[in-house]
């Protein structure tokens, strides 16, 4: 039988992705949200920290060991923001926040010079064993480009159409989600997951 481990958070997107992975290892991943546990505030001030704070809460309020990710956009000129509030940049949660967080982004940026607009997405995904473990397995992935002037593509989500990246000569919105999914930063991390779990 398949040992449940919960995933603190509610995208389907992520659960999927996540499952895939997990499955080679005998986890069967269900999402938090099916087991009615809410996201606890996030007071970290790391992704690291943001990443062992979901998966400890998930793991007390479920019983089970649980899995985490924290992501986002740090841009070099912008002293690491977006960064930890990635997702709510412009103040606002749900689905008209990517549109205004792409649009602050590009405020903030309006000023600086096309070889100062380097940029990375992080992800950081951390796995407990249970609420107190001591030892987690820290898996991280970065993936690194450039912030263009104006969106490009309209493929993918969040920042993805203002994100240019030198290696594939496009926008991540320009990309496949094939494609993205195999040089994504959260790609990464999970590929470090895997070799981790493997040992």
């Amino acid at each position: 039988m398949k040992q449940k481990i919960v995933l603190a958070t509610g995208n389907r997107g992520k659960v999927k992705e996540m499952a895939d992975v997990l499955a080679d290892f005998g986890f069967e991943v269900i999402a938090q949200t099916d087991l009615g546990i809410e996201s606890p505030e996030e007071t970290g001030l790391t992704f690291v920290e943001n990443a062992i704070l979901k998966a400890r809460y998930a793991a007390k309020v479920s019983g089970l060991p649980a899995i985490a990710d924290d992501s986002g956009l740090v841009v070099a000129a912008l002293n690491g923001e977006p960064g930890l509030y990635s997702a709510r940049y412009a103040g606002v949660d749900g689905d008209e926040a990517d549109a205004l967080n792409r649009r602050k982004l590009l405020r903030n940026m309006a000023d600086i010079a096309d070889e100062h607009r380097r940029a990375k997405f992080v992800s950081c995904i951390v796995l407990l064993r249970h609420e107190t473990d001591p030892s987690p397995i820290i898996a991280e992935g970065e993936c690194s480009g450039v912030i263009i002037r104006e969106e490009k593509g309209d493929n993918g989500f969040g920042y993805d159409s203002l994100f240019f990246s030198p290696e594939k000569g496009c926008t991540f919105a320009e990309l496949e989600t094939v494609e993205k999914k195999k040089i994504s930063h959260r790609a990464r991390a999970l590929a470090v997951l895997k070799q981790k779990l493997s040992k």
